[in-house]
C-alpha cells in the first residue's frame, strides 16, 4: 500500500506542508509514500503529475480536492505505471458529488433537489420541487458557507427573485469551480457543531471534530446506528460523513465526501489518523 500526497510547490521532491505530517506518520507505519504534482493534475497533464510515483502497487491519495474528471485522468495516468488507486473513479464521483450518495442517505439527510446546470429556469424548477420554507444552497461538491447570508441561505423558497439573487451570488463566488449544478437542501436547525466521521469499507474507523471547528470536540455518544447500514450499502472504500444533531435530538448527515480529499482537523494526531484509517483500509482490502 502506497500513500500519494501533493508535492511541495517549492521543493517538488517533498510533500506539501499541509500533508507532511500525514506522510511522515505513514512512513513510520510502514507505508511507502510518493508525491504527485497537483498543479499538473488540475492543468490537464496527469502523466507529468505522476512521474515521481514508483511503478506497481495499490495507492491511497491524500491531497487537495480534484474534480471527478481530474481524478479519472489521475487514475488512468497511474494505471499506465501499474498503480491502482484503492478508490476507483466511479467510486470517487459517487462520494465526491452529492447526487452520487444522496438517494442512499435520503432518510438521514435534509431533503434535496438539484439541477444539472447553472440555468435559471432549471433553478426555478428545483426550487419549486423542494417546496416552501427556507433552504441551503450549494453545488454538487461544495457550499460557500462562509458567505452564509449572501450565497447560501435562502430564507423563502417561494420568493423567486430573492432566491435567484442568492444563486447568482453563489455562481459569482464559485466561478470556474462551480461543479455540476445547483443543489437546494431543506433547512434544518442543528444544536451541535459538525462532527467528521471517517469510514473504511462501511465501518466507522474514527470520530473527530470538523476541520472548521477543530476545538469543538464531538460528544461521547454520536448516533451512528441508523447511519451505518446506509453508508455500508454504498460500498465505498474510504469516505467521510459529517454529522450534526438536529434540534429534535436526531443525528443527521450534512455531507458525505471522499476521504482522500477530506481535510483532517488539527485536533486529530496524524499518527492516530494513519493508524485508524490507512491501516484499516489495508486490513479491509486483504479481507476482500
Amino acid at each position: 500500500m502506497m500513500l500519494l500526497v501533493p508535492a511541495n510547490p517549492l521543493w517538488p521532491c517533498r510533500p506539501d506542508d499541509h500533508f507532511a505530517a500525514e506522510a511522515q506518520a505513514a512512513r513510520a507505519a510502514g507505508f511507502d509514500v510518493a508525491v504527485v504534482d497537483h498543479d499538473a493534475l488540475t492543468q490537464g497533464d496527469p502523466l507529468r503529475a505522476v512521474a515521481a510515483v514508483p511503478a506497481g502497487g495499490v495507492a491511497v491519495y491524500r491531497g487537495w480536492m480534484l474534480r471527478s474528471e481530474q481524478y479519472r485522468a489521475f487514475a488512468e495516468a497511474l494505471a499506465v505505471r501499474g498503480v491502482t488507486l484503492r478508490t476507483g473513479s466511479d467510486q470517487y464521483r459517487c462520494a465526491h458529488e452529492l447526487p452520487g450518495w444522496y438517494h442512499a442517505l435520503a432518510a438521514v439527510t435534509p431533503t434535496s433537489t438539484w439541477t444539472t446546470s447553472a440555468d435559471r429556469t432549471a433553478f426555478g424548477r428545483a426550487r419549486a420541487q423542494l417546496g416552501d420554507g427556507p433552504a441551503v444552497l450549494r453545488d454538487y461538491t461544495k457550499s460557500m458557507k462562509h458567505h452564509w447570508h449572501e450565497a447560501v441561505f435562502v430564507p423563502d423558497l417561494t420568493d423567486a427573485t430573492a432566491a435567484w439573487q442568492i444563486a447568482a451570488r453563489f455562481l459569482d463566488l464559485r466561478a470556474d469551480d462551480f461543479t455540476g449544478g445547483f443543489v437546494l437542501r431543506s433547512f434544518e436547525h442543528f444544536t451541535t457543531a459538525e462532527v467528521r466521521t471517517w469510514w473504511t469499507h462501511g465501518t466507522c474507523a474514527l470520530v473527530g471534530a470538523h476541520p472548521d471547528t477543530p476545538n469543538d470536540l464531538p460528544p461521547a455518544e454520536v448516533g451512528l446506528a441508523t447511519i451505518t447500514p446506509l453508508v455500508a450499502a454504498l460500498d465505498l472504500p474510504f469516505v467521510t460523513v459529517d454529522l450534526a444533531r438536529r434540534d429534535d435530538g436526531i443525528w443527521r448527515v450534512i455531507e458525505l465526501g471522499d476521504g482522500q480529499v477530506s481535510d483532517r482537523p488539527t485536533t486529530i494526531n496524524p499518527h492516530d489518523f494513519v493508524a485508524a484509517l490507512l491501516t484499516s483500509t489495508l486490513i479491509a482490502k486483504n479481507r476482500r
